[in-house]
């Protein structure tokens, strides 16, 4: 601090007077500065407050360089005379004058200087005093004279000129007791919790007696009145006692965590939206005109009643609602119930660039490859209530513990507002449709819950390490998990896997080649990308020759005969995929149709190497059909369908093997066939629930 000026201008307050300017010469004795400012009749002896209603504070001559420039001060008792008159008034036998005191002594508490004079002359002693029994006397017990007294109390302790290991565990039990009775003032209770979570992190010893005395299920009890400051203190509480204490305390402490989760959340988890309730309505709407400037929002009368149903109705299907002309009823299921709504409707408005940007960008991908928002967000918000076990019974024995959560107000909306933008992020990297929404939530728990059990500190770590796990990343980490289970396997296992591969794999290209023959409706695309003729193509059943020919509409399986084209398999030279084919590298419209990248393949045959070009129905097919030609030219299959098949094979063959068939017989013939039902009334009808 630079040294203080020879005179500063200020100004000087007295009680029920106009403020009096002058230039205090720092060199002079701030005594007889005051002396001046109060004569002709000085009648108490003065001191220099700044007036700062939440912490006043009070010069004296070891830190009046801090007077600044043009500063006001207001004139009022000294310090000494002041914790004089208070420490003689907390003792007075009037129950007024007692009362006035210590409200007065809670108030001035706030001062370093007047504490300091005030505990100088053994204030805190007639606070309370210790008995020879070791038992606490307060000055009184009930109402208002006891919250000013815990209100002081606290105050002076503060300044830590007195340490919280003096206190004694007669006078801290007596504190937990006004926590733990049901009929007692709630600013009592609220001063007591205070108290209790400033001792708690000073000295181990205290945490032991606070954790020991204090009652779980009251604690509780407060998180669920009306009273948002006792909510706040009993929280507050429960921090504090889960920050101090050790890993072992902490896992055992996780019943405190999953408590404060449960009431926090459970019960909007488990509210349904009430589609009469004007107040959620008008939540989904925000939604929705937060995310897009529309006409449907002009004036009334602009559009009819009708034409605005059908704007909010495709709005709400950008926004990914199920079903867009009621998206209430989306939320009906519970859990998340209207949890999911807060958390959307917390992300539209902390971090609205964030839900504008979600919302519009998938507006405007192509059809089927749109990550659903509100979709997305009801699953999200299910999903993290089953990681974190929000609703469920609280266990003695859980071991998760997740300090990042207690640095945040709101760290369930927070951890929703991170994830929410992983899913879109993850969709992306995934190049999903809707069919492959389930997938893509999955990941995203496998995201998420690895990343948890990094123990994140914070909320800001825990985004920084979630999308750096990206979902390459995730298929590698399952690689390796697969090939370390697989090593952990006995030596036998590991050979009866690889004895059986080449077994399997035969079986699999058998199926591919009968794929061949049983042969696939094709649809030529044209230059212009125009699907207007159907052709056919299978492999001869001797597996020599691949036959096609045009089709009429309506055949499926035409006849060996008819397919008038023919390719003999030796003249077969190459297999070509996606960007490769020469149907894909014409350019006669401006954009390529992704769709027809992943499903186009050719054939390079003859010594002119003409190109037979196809594009498959789908990429089931186009799997089996590039598996098929790769086994006719001696190649290995490379899709990711064979693997996904060799999987199932070994996982079920494996399986058999490793049964244990020890004195169980096995019929030589197979159990017959049940008889059908009678009728087929328990099948489900899929198509109403999709309208």
């Amino acid at each position: 601090m630079p040294p203080p000026k020879d005179v500063v201008k200020i100004a000087i307050q007295m009680v029920g007077a106009i403020p009096q300017l002058i230039e205090l010469q720092q060199s002079k004795p701030l005594a007889a500065v005051l002396k001046d400012v109060c004569d002709p009749s000085p009648t108490f002896f003065p001191a220099l407050v700044a007036p700062c209603a939440s912490h006043p504070f009070t010069f004296s001559s070891q830190n009046r360089g801090e007077i600044k420039n043009g500063s006001i001060l207001r004139l009022t008792t000294s310090p000494d005379q002041e914790a004089e008159r208070l420490y003689s008034g907390i003792q007075s036998n009037n129950v007024d004058v007692k009362t006035e005191s210590l409200k007065k002594l809670a108030s001035l508490s706030q001062d370093v200087t007047f504490a300091r004079e005030f505990i100088n002359r053994n204030g805190l002693k007639q606070i309370f005093y210790i008995d020879d029994q070791a038992k606490v006397c307060f000055l009184t017990h009930t109402g208002e004279i006891l919250a000013h007294t815990l209100k002081a109390f606290m105050e002076l302790m503060e300044h830590d000129f007195v340490s919280w290991e003096t206190l004694s565990a007669a006078f801290i039990k007596k504190i937990v007791s006004y926590v733990n009775m049901n009929a007692m003032d709630a600013s009592v209770q609220q001063l007591s919790m205070s108290i209790l979570e400033n001792m708690v992190p000073s000295s181990r010893v205290l945490f032991e007696l606070v954790k020991k005395e204090v009652t779980v299920d009251r604690l509780l009890t407060h998180l669920q009145v009306t009273n948002v400051q006792l909510q706040l203190k009993a929280t507050a509480l429960l921090i504090a006692l889960l920050l101090a204490a050790t890993d072992a305390e902490r896992t055992q402490g996780s019943l405190l965590t999953r408590s404060l989760f449960l009431n926090l959340h459970e019960h909007r988890m488990r509210t349904s939206m009430d589609p009469y309730s004007q107040e959620q309505r008008d939540l989904l709407q925000s939604l929705r005109q937060a995310a897009f400037e529309s006409e449907n929002d002009a004036p009334a009368g602009t559009f009819s009643t009708e034409r605005r149903r059908s704007l909010c109705a495709k709005e709400f299907r950008k926004l990914g609602f199920m079903n867009n002309s009621n998206p209430a009823e989306d939320l009906r299921r519970a859990p998340p119930g209207l949890l999911a709504l807060d958390n959307m409707v917390y992300f539209s408005r902390h971090t609205p660039s964030a839900y504008s940007r979600f919302i519009l960008e998938n507006s405007s991908r192509e059809d089927k490859h749109e990550c659903p928002f509100a979709r997305s967000s009801i699953q999200l918000t299910l999903i993290l209530c089953e990681i974190l076990h929000i609703g469920e019974q609280c266990s003695e024995t859980a071991q998760a513990f997740y300090p990042m959560f207690f640095g945040q107000d709101h760290f369930f909306e927070e951890l929703f507002c991170i994830c929410i933008q992983l899913v879109n992020k993850t969709w992306k990297e995934m190049r999903a449709t809707q069919e492959d929404f389930d997938k893509v939530l999955q990941v995203v728990r496998e995201q998420i819950t690895r990343t948890l059990t990094l123990k994140p500190t914070s909320l800001e770590l825990f985004k920084t390490r979630v999308n750096a796990l990206n979902y390459s990343e995730i298929l590698k980490l399952r690689q390796t998990e697969r090939l370390h289970q697989e090593e952990t396997l006995a030596v036998p296992v590991l050979e009866l896997r690889e004895r059986l591969k080449p077994e399997l794999l035969e079986l699999i290209r058998q199926q591919r080649l009968l794929r061949l023959c049983e042969g696939t409706l094709f649809r030529k695309i044209s230059s212009r990308r125009r699907q207007d003729k159907l052709w056919y193509c299978r492999l001869s059943p001797n597996h020599k020759v691949l036959h096609y020919g045009d089709v009429e509409e309506g055949v499926h399986s035409p006849p060996i005969e008819s397919l008038t084209e023919k390719i003999p398999v030796a003249d077969m030279k190459a297999l070509l995929v996606g960007k490769e084919c020469p149907h894909t590298k014409e350019k006669s419209s401006g954009k390529q149709n992704k769709d027809v990248l992943e499903l186009a393949f050719s054939i390079v045959y003859d010594v002119e190497e003409y190109c037979l070009n196809f594009v498959a129905p789908t990429r089931y097919e186009f799997c089996l059909w590039t598996d098929g030609l790769n086994v006719l030219l001696g190649k290995e299959m490379t899709s990711e369908r064979t693997q996904t098949d060799l999987d199932i094979l070994l996982s079920m063959e494996l399986k058999l093997r490793l049964l244990d068939l020890e004195n169980i017989s096995i019929p030589d013939n197979p159990p017959p066939v049940p008889k059908p039902p009678s009728n087929l009334n328990f099948c489900y009808d899929f198509s109403h629930a999709e309208q």
